[in-house]
Order: structure tokens, then C-alpha cells, then sequence
């Protein structure tokens, strides 16, 4: 009889093997973020109402933990304001706006919304988040050209913020 080789514990990370967060371990807002994109996402492509759009997101599995009202103010803040988020991050793109994919598109209005709305968080916070979705849902090096992208925008929406943090 051969005994096999004690293996060490396992370590709990709170990340897949794919390096996202485990469902478990999201907090209400990054849910809020996450059912946004996807509703976002449908908006870009399908040109569905928002009315609709938000009807159906909020049957989808999980909604109930999301942070509802978070999600109200990206999904419905975004695709009011489209015109005036594509305008701030258009001049930082290296691509035209009909050349990103539709996913790294809602992602930067994401990112662009709470850089303006949503004081409350921090503006790394929204750059990390931002760069978790595309993780989750974008391309293979998506993340990054997020990443490029609002760490160009921060500056300009959170001025005295980013500065203030730059100069710790």
C-alpha cells in the first residue's frame, strides 16, 4: 500500500484561477458595476430602451445583491449622458469610437460617469474596478488600454484628487 504525499492546504485568495474576484466575495457596487456593463453592453449593440434594457437586467440572477441604486445612476446616467462621455474620452483614444469593442466602450463610460457623479469614490478605485470588469468581460489585453485610457482621463475629471494623491 503506497501512501500518497501530504499536499499543503489550499490558500483562499478570493480569486478564480483566472485571477476575477469569486462571486462571494464581490461587494454590492462591483455587482452594481457589473449588471450595468451587461445592460450597457445591450444598449450599444442591440439599441434596446433603456426601460426594457433595465426590466430585464434586473431578472437576471444575482441582481438582488447589487447595489441597486448605484446601478440606476451608471445605467441610466450613461446612456443619458453618452454624447457628453464620448466627447471627454474620444480625444484619448488611439482608434476611432466605432473600432473599440462595445464592452471596453461601456467600461470607459463606466469610468467616466463615476469619475464626474460619484465624488465618493476614489478615483483609483474607479480606475481599478474599471480595469476588473475588462478583465471579466473584455478582450485579452483589453484591461490595459482601459487602464491607459482613464488614467488619462483622471486627471482631467479628478484634477485635484489625482494630484493631491500624486504628490504623496
Amino acid at each position: 500500500m503506497t501512501i500518497a504525499p501530504k499536499r499543503p492546504p489550499q490558500t483562499r485568495t478570493g480569486l478564480t484561477d483566472t485571477g476575477v474576484k469569486k462571486a462571494a466575495d464581490k461587494s454590492a457596487r462591483t455587482r452594481a458595476r457589473e449588471f450595468a456593463l451587461q445592460a450597457l453592453y445591450q444598449f450599444l449593440v442591440g439599441g434596446n430602451e433603456a426601460g426594457s434594457i433595465d426590466a430585464f437586467t434586473r431578472d437576471l440572477v444575482g441582481f438582488h445583491k447589487a447595489d441597486s441604486v448605484h446601478y440606476d445612476a451608471l445605467l441610466h446616467g450613461c446612456i443619458e449622458g453618452a454624447a457628453s462621455l464620448d466627447e471627454l474620452i474620444l480625444p484619448l483614444l488611439d482608434r476611432k469610437m466605432n473600432e473599440i469593442s462595445p464592452v471596453e466602450h461601456a467600461i470607459l463610460w463606466i469610468g467616466a460617469y463615476e469619475f464626474k457623479q460619484c465624488p465618493d469614490v476614489p478615483w483609483r478605485v474607479v480606475i481599478n474596478e474599471c480595469i476588473e470588469l475588462a478583465k471579466a468581460f473584455g478582450g485579452t489585453d483589453g484591461h490595459k488600454w482601459v487602464n491607459g485610457v482613464l488614467n488619462q482621463l483622471a486627471p482631467i475629471l479628478r484634477e485635484t484628487e489625482v494630484a493631491s494623491d500624486k504628490a504623496r
